[in-house]
């Protein structure tokens, strides 16, 4: 098996922050005997090929270099073909992801370093590489109406989504500012829907208006948004966190408890830890999986036990 580490670099990341400072970062881990392979990426769904093709030839380890959007797409390569046929049998299946956090919400590295800032949580991740430092991690599959993803970190529908859908599609370019308009404009519109699923073991739908509902294997979204504050990532279950239909004031009143996590204390909010979430929608819906903002038809949500190793 190839032990050399196949940096796959988003060079747009962070505003074009990552493209300026990959370099010294790479030079940082060869010095530190850490054999290295670049390939840069020039398009969406780039990573997700050159992960796939990489794999099929024996890399086994892989670097993310860039946001929360480039690990999203290098797990993507990695299943259905590889991992989720041979992790079963075979210990050599699994692969080892590690990064270089150098774009913009990183939110995935939090749960392992209490640091805020991109370089702290840019030199936490340096340091575990460098000390050749992993662990097993679950990976989540969504299975929807058009096949199936793999994401690490979180999915979420309603509010949450809401607002980054609305941020991608018209004020992306906009920053921050275009953030916070998106929050502005989906508050003055608020939308408390029903998403009808079944969480294993349960016999009923719920149906319950809802301000937004999260599928979660780590903590944080959003770079420093704690969504879900009990999550694990390696105990094999979908941390699912629900806030009911909270009002405009309501919501205004504890929007900064989505930040320390303390909003699950809120009298509509609930968690549990499932193994398994089944959805029963009446069509597609805006999901923000890891970042990434897409349209699905949700069908089911269910966990491939440490399925992936990570370098944190």
């Amino acid at each position: 098996m190839n032990e050399t580490f196949l940096a796959i670099i988003n060079p747009a990341a962070g505003g074009g922050r990552c493209g300026e400072r990959v370099g010294a970062a790479l030079d940082r881990l060869r010095a530190a005997g850490i054999t290295l392979e670049t390939a840069t990426t020039g398009a969406a769904g780039d990573a997700t090929r050159i992960a796939r093709e990489a794999y099929g030839l024996g890399c086994r380890k892989f670097l993310a270099v860039g946001g929360d959007g480039t690990s999203y797409e290098i797990v993507n390569g990695l299943f259905p073909e590889s991992l989720v046929a041979d992790a079963a049998t075979s210990k050599d299946a699994v692969a080892t992801l590690g990064f270089l956090p150098l774009g913009t919400g990183n939110s995935f590295l939090r749960d392992f370093s209490d640091r805020n800032s991109t370089d702290h949580g840019l030199e936490h991740a340096l340091q575990a590489l460098e000390a050749r430092r992993s662990r097993p991690c679950d990976v989540f599959r969504l299975t929807h109406k058009g096949g199936a993803l793999y994401y690490t970190n979180l999915l979420s529908v309603g509010f949450t989504a809401d607002v980054a859908a609305l941020r991608h599609r018209r004020f992306l370019g906009l920053g921050q500012f275009g953030y916070l308009l998106s929050i502005f404009l989906c508050l003055a519109r608020l939308d408390r829907r029903p998403f009808p699923l079944r969480l294993k073991g349960d016999e009923e739908l719920d149906s319950r208006r809802c301000l937004f509902l999260t599928f979660n294997n780590s903590k944080f979204t959003g770079g420093t948004m704690m969504i879900a504050p009990d999550a694990v990532t390696d105990d094999g279950l979908i941390e699912y966190v629900r806030w009911g239909p909270i009002g405009r004031l309501g919501l205004i009143r504890n929007l900064a408890t989505l930040y320390d996590g303390t909003h699950t204390r809120h009298p509509l909010a609930e968690r549990q830890a499932v193994r398994r979430i089944e959805f029963q929608l009446d069509g597609p819906v805006d999901v923000m999986v890891d970042g990434e903002v897409l349209t699905l038809e949700c069908q089911a949500i269910e966990v491939l036990p440490s399925a992936l190793r990570v370098v944190v």
